[in-house]
């Protein structure tokens, strides 16, 4: 009786997680594909992990403990030991589950062009289910700058004395990683104003994470500066696109044959309305990999939702939570949308002006702290309050 009460007691309580911290591993230099993966696991069990810079899968706590016994090298034999030690799972299972999970990941690290977060079919915890230890993304705001012929006032540059310096901005790409976030989005204003952008795109690769941009696109039609932010580590791209503007569409000639994930944001207006579904179908055969929809007043409400349709029978994937650029066309993105059912402003990812300060997200005025003075722990207990 003792030995059944026992495996019923094994079965149902609750395992505790691994210890919570953040694990790296780099392939020696003899490995004939090099690769590095970095491991956030939370203190409920769950975990981030980033392959190569590039990559960012959630994971259930299951699936966590199979990527932390890849990362610290653990031997088959005992890993398979101690995960049948904490879960009622026959190692012939473990065996077999650990080497599905690792032909996933080299299957991700040999994919190019995948969207930097989620893909694939891994059994993930749903996104912002948990308390997590930081905000997966953080978006900075580089510059309130616009282009020469741009309406200066579209950007909130009233809401900043000064710009951080190159040295400022690597102080704060190191400090949030210290503190575990792994995903870094640049925007603005534009971005590509700053001189140090490469710079800046190089530090957080360095640092193992993920790095997008928020652009309008017209400064990578240069061939030369394009491949200057591919060279440095850049993984993804947003372009916000005006349909009317051919230096946009020359600049996705230059861009979209590279080997970047590559969203195109688009605002329905009045006055695109009725060449909206033609702009879509051509961005999908010049190999577009997703698409950002947003619209400029609820009176075009019906007509969007008409458009995400058309956008996935094209085959475009529909990115809903990235910022858009202050720019004429595009004061300020949609952060969520009411099908999406998550809303991560101030926790999946938050906010940082050009001077430094943190806002849940962009738009929402509300200063949490400055990253170049203030400590990363306080700024983060003001979010979860």
């Amino acid at each position: 009786m003792t030995s059944i009460f026992a495996a019923i007691q094994k079965r149902f309580r609750p395992v505790h997680p691994i210890e919570p911290g953040v694990y790296h591993y780099q392939s020696p230099p003899y490995a004939e594909f090099p690769y590095r993966l970095h491991l956030r696991l939370e203190p409920g069990g769950e975990a981030i992990l980033i392959i190569d810079a590039s990559t960012i899968l959630h994971l259930n706590q299951t699936a966590a403990e199979y990527a932390y016994h890849l990362v610290v090298e653990t031997p088959l034999e005992k890993a398979v030991k101690q995960i049948g030690a904490r879960y009622d799972i026959s190692e012939e299972r473990i065996r077999a589950d650990f080497k599905n999970f690792k032909e996933r990941i080299f299957t991700l690290i040999d994919l190019p062009d995948l969207d930097p977060v989620s893909f694939l079919e891994f059994e993930r915890d749903a996104p912002l289910s948990g308390e997590i230890s930081a905000p997966y993304r953080l978006d900075c705001a580089l510059t309130y700058k616009l282009p020469p012929g741009t309406d200066q006032g579209a950007a909130p540059t009233k809401r900043v004395e000064r710009e951080l310096t190159t040295e400022e901005w690597r102080a704060i790409l190191d400090k949030t990683w210290q503190a575990g976030i792994p995903h870094i989005v640049f925007t603005g204003g534009e971005p590509t104003l700053r001189p140090d952008l490469p710079d800046l795109i190089a530090r957080g690769e360095a640092n193992g994470q993920v790095t997008g941009l928020l652009t309008d696109g017209l400064r990578l039609a240069d061939p030369g500066y394009l491949d200057t932010l591919l060279q440095t580590g850049l993984d993804h791209l947003m372009v916000v696109l005006n349909p009317e503007d051919d230096r946009c569409w020359q600049a996705l000639d230059t861009i979209l044959p590279q080997d970047i994930f590559t969203t195109v944001h688009l605002t329905l207006t009045p006055e695109n309305a009725d060449s909206f579904s033609a702009t879509l179908e051509r961005l999908a055969k010049m190999g577009t990999n997703a698409v950002s929809l947003s619209n400029r007043g609820p009176e075009l409400d019906n007509m969007l939702a008409e458009m995400r349709e058309l956008a996935a029978d094209l085959g475009l994937q529909l990115v809903w939570d990235l910022p858009v650029p202050y720019s004429k066309r595009n004061p300020v993105a949609l952060e969520t949308q009411e099908e999406a059912g998550v809303d991560g402003a101030g926790k999946a990812w938050l906010y940082v002006e050009p001077d430094g300060d943190v806002l849940p997200a962009q738009g929402v005025n509300q200063v949490l702290g400055n990253l170049l003075r203030d400590d990363w722990v306080q700024i983060w207990r003001k979010t979860r309050a």
